[in-house]
């Protein structure tokens, strides 16, 4: 779980330093910077597994040739600063298993990851530059400090049940020495010492080479970050079915939703050591009572498996008896149905970052939308566990009609502010929140707007609210306004084509 996330020098992205809850709607109009944020979440978790320019290349907007790579440096007028600064504060799970399937438990489970990257250029004409590790860290946040940094609201039962554990001393540390900068990877499992790496020869960081349990908190965090995942769903993706070989879980993209549903239903008849038959009823029947909560029509969703083509696909069975396949179904019928899946994983952590969630959803539908993905998060008022996973969300939009579904507390606000009083034209991206929300009780200095300026600040109307939804109408002194009720759109489960 990634709870605060600082970047400095990434695309237009400078001295941010923005703290996350289980659930986040990032707000803002287009092309200012929201994209980008989630590309710098995407870069982090990328360095965890690949070389630094494959990490670079990876990101939205590079292209496949190496000076492509400069692109994501800031752009100053003509000239692009030399370093790139990412840190993150994050939970991770207390164990899991490493490379060789042997067991790995971390010393400690709340940490500090930071990197700082450089762009070397070439005197060879023929090179277009590289990518130098200045910097790279990962730490130990105090257990006695975690209230100070778990700023959103949570239960003392679920904050001892995702942080514990202790430690003394860095896992990954940087040490200037004689002969140049060494990173240092620390063990905290069984045997060996620490191993010291020349940082300017490193083609990668040290923590996407901690891939054994002699490193186990390393693993673990490397593994968390990982998880950090950009939901991007498309329909052609979510309508195609899977061979019997195909992968277990859902892709970033929505491939895979037949296998990932079947295999769910498999995981549970071994967990729950029921047979599989009662175990795919009752999976299949949750994901049926969620997407019934978009749709009324649809009466049941199942997994045909065609033994001689060795194929699955998803099928869903209106009230008439109707069984449609996934290719006739709407995209917004696709996408919800992808989330309901998510929903339904016991074992799943993690970030997901969505863009643009109301991508085609009937407007009368994105309450349900909304209250889906919010309800994919973990819960900070029970202990997690499988029944409330250690899973985060973040969106981000500029649409109104999910604007007017979030909570104040829940809202990140995108603004580019003037940063100086003489030069008018100075402006940077700034991460703010409502007045007298939890962002507001952080240390560092944080700006805010009132509750009743939002819409006027980001220039949008939501039709029949005055500012924004909130769980609380007394304390938010929010009143809706009457509306003449709008004449009943189509709101199609099947596009037969």
């Amino acid at each position: 779980m990634l709870t605060r996330l600082r970047v400095s020098g990434f695309k237009n992205l400078i001295n941010v330093d923005v703290r996350f809850g289980p659930f986040t709607c990032v707000i803002g109009a287009n092309g200012l910077g929201k994209s980008n944020l989630f590309d710098a979440i995407q870069l982090l978790s990328a360095l965890a597994d690949r070389s630094l320019i494959d990490a670079a290349r990876s990101i939205r907007n590079v292209g496949v040739r190496p000076a492509d790579i400069r692109s994501l440096f800031h752009l100053a007028g003509e000239h692009h600063g030399d370093n790139i600064s990412l840190e993150a504060e994050m939970i991770i799970p207390g164990e899991g298993v490493d490379a060789l399937r042997q067991r790995a438990v971390a010393s400690t489970t709340f940490l500090r990851y930071a990197v700082t990257l450089a762009y070397r250029s070439d005197d060879s004409e023929r090179s277009f530059g590289s990518l130098e590790i200045l910097k790279e860290e990962l730490d130990h946040i105090n257990i006695g400090e975690a209230t100070k940094h778990l700023l959103f609201p949570n239960k003392p039962n679920w904050r001892r049940s995702v942080i514990y554990g202790r430690r003394a001393t860095p896992f990954i540390s940087t040490e200037d020495q004689d002969d140049g900068c060494v990173i240092v990877l620390h063990q905290d499992g069984s045997g060996g010492g620490p191993i010291a790496r020349s940082a300017g020869n490193l083609p990668r960081t040290v923590l996407s080479v901690a891939n054994t349990a002699a490193t186990p908190t390393a693993l673990l965090a490397r593994q968390e970050m990982l998880s950090w995942r950009l939901l991007q769903l498309e329909p052609t993706a979510l309508r195609q079915p899977d061979e019997f070989t195909a992968a277990s879980r859902l892709d970033t993209n929505g491939a895979h939703l037949p296998s990932a549903l079947y295999h769910m239903a498999i995981q549970y008849a071994r967990v729950m050591k029921v047979s599989e038959e009662e175990a795919i009823s009752s999976v299949y029947n949750k994901v049926t009572t969620r997407l019934g909560e978009l749709i009324e029509d649809v009466n049941a969703i199942w997994i045909d498996r065609d033994q001689r083509r060795e194929l699955m696909t998803l099928y869903a069975t209106d009230r008439n008896g109707t069984a449609y396949p996934a290719r006739a179904l709407s995209d917004g019928t696709l996408r919800f149905l992808a989330l309901a899946v998510l929903e339904q994983e016991t074992d799943a952590h993690g970030l997901l970052c969505m863009e643009e969630l109301e991508n085609g959803i009937h407007p009368e539908r994105i309450p349900a939308m909304v209250r889906l993905a919010r309800e994919l998060a973990t819960d900070t008022s029970q202990p997690a566990g499988p029944d409330n996973p250690l899973r985060q969300v973040i969106l981000n939009t500029h649409a109104p009609a999910v604007i007017a579904q979030i909570t104040a507390d829940d809202l990140m606000i995108v603004e580019n502010r003037p940063v100086d009083e003489k030069d008018p034209a100075a402006r940077q991206i700034t991460f703010g929140c409502i007045h007298e929300t939890w962002r507001q009780k952080a240390q560092e200095t944080v700006y805010t707007i009132p509750r009743n300026h939002l819409l006027d600040t980001l220039k949008l109307v939501v039709p029949g609210l005055s500012v924004l939804y909130v769980e609380n109408e007394e304390e938010a002194a929010i009143k809706e306004e009457k509306t003449q009720e709008a004449s009943d759109l189509q709101m199609p489960l099947f596009t037969l084509s």
